[in-house]
């Protein structure tokens, strides 16, 4: 069970920016652990960044120290201080945005729908129906062909976030398409 805030979720990901890469693997939560120690002088271990991150299965709140040194790796001062930036920063206003998207309700089953992202990533996509999709072929991506995935709609220059992707019978931990810049193409093509 996630026991992140969605201000927790936002430092991680603006932590992962300052650090230049999402932290996925052992490797990476070594290497961001010396990082966060030679910028704040004050250690992170790789096990607690991973419980953070939920590389690892963990029920705890994060601890507000480990908050603190996180928010400072970014140029705050502490925890309080980085929610207190949020809170005012217009970059994370609500809004009302015009966008190129394609609702799954716009769809009949059997639609054909062609989604990409860079660099140079392309999906085929059959639409089930109830906002289902299988993956009939894909190109420079992680998601396979076989695949399938739910998606209320795809959004242009945004990100896709998925909570999981059925493959063989079983569900992946959650994928985003498009992480930075976003989807650039979403065609019906069938």
């Amino acid at each position: 069970m996630n026991m992140n805030t969605p201000e927790t979720e936002e430092l991680k990901i603006l932590v992962e920016k300052e650090f230049g890469r999402v932290l996925s693997t052992t490797t990476d939560f070594e290497e961001f652990s010396l990082s966060v120690n030679k910028r704040t002088e004050k250690r992170l271990s790789p096990s607690t960044l991973k419980r953070l991150w939920e590389y690892v299965r963990d029920s705890h709140k994060p601890r507000v120290c480990t908050l603190d040194i996180l928010s400072q790796y970014i140029g705050h001062q502490d925890y309080a201080s980085f929610k207190a930036w949020l809170k005012k920063s217009t970059r994370y206003n609500s809004s009302f945005f015009d966008a190129h998207q394609l609702t799954s309700s716009e769809l009949r089953p059997g639609a054909v729908v062609e989604i990409g992202w860079s660099p140079n990533r392309t999906l085929r996509l059959n639409y089930l129906g109830e906002s289902e999709y299988e993956v009939t072929r894909s190109e420079n991506s992680k998601i396979q062909a076989g695949d399938r995935f739910m998606a209320g709609c795809f959004i242009k220059n945004s990100p896709l976030y998925l909570p999981y992707i059925e493959r063989n019978g079983a569900r992946t931990a959650p994928f985003v398409a498009g992480r930075n810049g976003g989807l650039t193409i979403i065609n019906i093509v069938g």
